[in-house]
C-alpha cells in the first residue's frame, strides 16, 4: 500500500469553507425571513406566502438530484473541474435572481393583485433555487475529492459548518443594524414593534449587501480551491473491450459505483431519512423562529435579528467540538447528544409557555443542538459515498432532494393550518405559532430518534458492492450484483 496522501493545507480548507458563504448567506433570509416579508411586510396571506416557498422548495428538489446526475458526469467547463463548473454557473444565477425575491414587484401598486404579484416572483424563485442547488451540490460533493480520512472529512464538513454559522449571524447583526437605523429616524407610532410596508427599504437593503459579500467569498473559493480534473472518459460505463482493472484502478477494491447502484443500497435510505429529518429540525425552526417571537412571545421586531444571532453564535462555538466528539464517542452517539438539546428546547418552551429572558438561554440550546445534528449527519453522509467519489454528487443530490421538499410541503401544511391566514395575527395564532415551533423541534427529533436507532442496527456501509467479474468480461454489463449477506450483521454465507 502507499503512503496516505498529505492533509489538506490550512489555505486549501479554508478557501473551500466559504465557497457555500453566498449560499448560506441567502439560505439564512430565505428561511428566517420570506414569510415574514411576504405576509407580514407585504400583506400577502399565509397560503400565498406559504406557495412562494413551496415553488422554491419544489424547484430546488428539482433541480438537486438532476445537477448531482449531470456533475457526476460533465467534464468541466474550460480548465475548470466538473463541481467547480456548476459552482460557477450556480453562484452567477444566485446573484441575478436574489436581490429581485426581497424587493417589490417592479410595476405593481398596493392595488395590485396579489395573484398577480406572486406570479412576478416565482420565475426569480425558480432561478434562484436552481443557482443554490447547483452550488451546493457541487461545494459539498467536492468533500470526498479534497480529503480522504474520517477525521479529515468531519473536519472539513466542521469548518464548512463554522462559516455557515458565520453567514447567519452575519445576516442577523446586519438585520439587527438595519432595523435599529430605520427605528433612529422613525416617528414613536412607527418605531413601536410591528413590521409592516415601511419595512420593505430594510429586507432589500438586507438582500443587497448579502449578495455583495457572497460574491466575494465565491471569488475567494474559486482562486483558492483546486480541484483535479477528471476527465469523462473515466465515467463511461464498461464495455467489452475494457480491462476489469484499468490503470487507475488495478489496485481498487470495488467498482465504480454508478448513481443507479445507490438505489439498491439500505443504508442509501437510513442516512436519507436521518438527513431528512435532521433538516426538518433546523429548516423549520429557522423558518418559525420569527413568528414565534413575535406573534407568540410578543417582542418587539428586533428579537427576529437578536434570537436567532444567539442561536448561530451557540452553533458556532458548538460546532468547534464536532471533530472530538466524533473521535471519542463516534457518528451516532454524537448525533444522540444533539437530538437530547433539541428535546430539552422543545420541552423548556412547551412547559415555560411565555418566556422573558429565558428566551435567551432556549436559543442557546436550539442552536447547540443544530449544529452538532447538522455537522454529524453531512459526515455520515460522505462516510456513505467513502471512495465513490465518481457518483458522490448523486448522493448528495437525492438527500437534498428528501429535505427540500419535506420542507415545502411542511410549510404549506402548517400555513393552511393558519387559523387567521388573511391577517397579520389573532388571538388564536399566538397558541398556533407557539404548538408549531414545540412539533418542529420535538416532534421531529423524536422522529430523527427512530432512524437513528436503524442505522445503530445496521451499520452504514456499502454493502451490494461486489461484482461478478465473469458476467463483466461475458457482458460488459458491469452490473452490481448484492453476495448472499444477512444485510444487517453483514456477514457473507
Amino acid at each position: 500500500m502507499g503512503d496516505p496522501p498529505p492533509p489538506l493545507p490550512l489555505r486549501a480548507r479554508l478557501s473551500y469553507s466559504v465557497g457555500h458563504f453566498l449560499n448560506d448567506l441567502c439560505a439564512s433570509m430565505w428561511f428566517t425571513y420570506l414569510l415574514v416579508y411576504f405576509h407580514s411586510v407585504l400583506g400577502f396571506s399565509t397560503t400565498h406566502a406559504g406557495a412562494l416557498l413551496l415553488a422554491g422548495q419544489v424547484a430546488d428538489g428539482i433541480c438537486t438530484p438532476l445537477v448531482g446526475y449531470e456533475a457526476d458526469q460533465a467534464g468541466g467547463c474550460g480548465r475548470y473541474g466538473r463541481r467547480k463548473s456548476w459552482h460557477l454557473t450556480g453562484t452567477i444565477s444566485v446573484l441575478l435572481s436574489f436581490p429581485f425575491i426581497f424587493s417589490p414587484c417592479l410595476g405593481c401598486s398596493r392595488n395590485t393583485p396579489e395573484w398577480a404579484s406572486l406570479v412576478y416572483f416565482i420565475p426569480f424563485v425558480i432561478i434562484f433555487q436552481f443557482g443554490w442547488a447547483a452550488t451546493q451540490i457541487s461545494h459539498l460533493s467536492l468533500i470526498p475529492e479534497l480529503v480522504t480520512s474520517d477525521h479529515e472529512k468531519v473536519e472539513l464538513t466542521a469548518f464548512r459548518y463554522a462559516f455557515t454559522v458565520v453567514a447567519n449571524i452575519t445576516v442577523y447583526g446586519l438585520a439587527w443594524l438595519l432595523l435599529h437605523f430605520q427605528a433612529d429616524g422613525m416617528g414613536p407610532q412607527e418605531k413601536a414593534h410591528h413590521l409592516g410596508y415601511h419595512d420593505i427599504p430594510v429586507f432589500r437593503n438586507l438582500a443587497l449587501i448579502v449578495v455583495a459579500v457572497g460574491a466575494v467569498f465565491s471569488l475567494l473559493f474559486h482562486l483558492g480551491t483546486k480541484e483535479e480534473k477528471c476527465p469523462p472518459a473515466q465515467l463511461r460505463d464498461p464495455e467489452e473491450r475494457t480491462p476489469l482493472l484499468s490503470p487507475d484502478r488495478r489496485n481498487a477494491a470495488q467498482p465504480l459505483l454508478r448513481w443507479n447502484h445507490w438505489l439498491l443500497e439500505p443504508a442509501f435510505y437510513q442516512v436519507a431519512m436521518l438527513y431528512m429529518s435532521t433538516r426538518l429540525i433546523v429548516n423549520l425552526s429557522q423558518t418559525y423562529i420569527a413568528m414565534y417571537l413575535t406573534n407568540s412571545l410578543l417582542l418587539p421586531k428586533k428579537y427576529i435579528a437578536t434570537i436567532p444571532l444567539v442561536m448561530f453564535i451557540s452553533g458556532f462555538l458548538s460546532s468547534f467540538l464536532m471533530k472530538t466528539l466524533n473521535k471519542f464517542i463516534g457518528r451516532n452517539l454524537t448525533y444522540g447528544l444533539g437530538l437530547l438539546i433539541i428535546l430539552a428546547f422543545a420541552s423548556w418552551i412547551t412547559l415555560a409557555g411565555q418566556l422573558g429572558v429565558e428566551v435567551y438561554g432556549a436559543a442557546v440550546l436550539l442552536g447547540m443542538g443544530s449544529a452538532t445534528i447538522l455537522v454529524t449527519s453531512l459526515s455520515m453522509t460522505a462516510d456513505l459515498i467513502g471512495t465513490n467519489t465518481q457518483s458522490g454528487a448523486f448522493v448528495y443530490g437525492a438527500m437534498s432532494f428528501t429535505d427540500k421538499l419535506a420542507n415545502g410541503v411542511a410549510v404549506m401544511v402548517i400555513q393552511n393550518l393558519h387559523p387567521c391566514p388573511t391577517q397579520l395575527c389573532c388571538t388564536s395564532c399566538v397558541v398556533f405559532y407557539h404548538w408549531v415551533m414545540v412539533v418542529v423541534t420535538g416532534g421531529m427529533a423524536v422522529v430523527a430518534t427512530l432512524f437513528l436507532a436503524s442505522i445503530m442496527i445496521c451499520p452504514i456501509r456499502v454493502r451490494f458492492h461486489e461484482v461478478s467479474l465473469t458476467g463483466l468480461a461475458g457482458t460488459g454489463s458491469g452490473e452490481l450484483r448484492p453476495p448472499n449477506e444477512d444485510v444487517c450483521s453483514g456477514v457473507v454465507n
